[in-house]
């Protein structure tokens, strides 16, 4: 059966799985959501809730619907850090115009 996810986001959820498995829950404090790709215009989201990442375009509405899913589980506080954090390390690449288009969908509202 074919897999729609790439072998690079395989390996990324394999290697989540293996660290995992030592630490339990304490490992979600390392656990990172948005993985940015192409300066930003694309990102691996990795979905803690169903254990797969996709890659979406940044300016999608597939994008805000992932991390609304995300959000909705109560991750909502962590996405906006890294989406902070992001748009601090890498100023030219938009992460602060997508933190804004997600605050105008309602995804961190709840």
């Amino acid at each position: 059966m074919a897999s729609n996810t790439s072998k690079t986001a395989r390996a990324s959820v394999r290697a989540g799985q293996a660290g995992a498995a030592g630490g339990a829950l304490s490992v979600l404090g390392e656990f990172k959501y948005v993985i940015p790709l192409n300066h930003g215009k694309h990102a691996y989201v990795r979905n803690l809730t169903n254990g797969k990442t996709v890659h979406l375009r940044t300016s999608s509405d597939a994008f805000v619907e992932e991390l609304r899913v995300l959000a909705g589980a109560g991750h909502g506080a962590k996405i906006r850090a890294e989406l902070t954090a992001l748009a601090a390390a890498h100023p030219g690449d938009g992460w602060d115009a997508a933190e804004k288009r997600l605050v105008d969908a309602g995804v961190f509202e709840g």
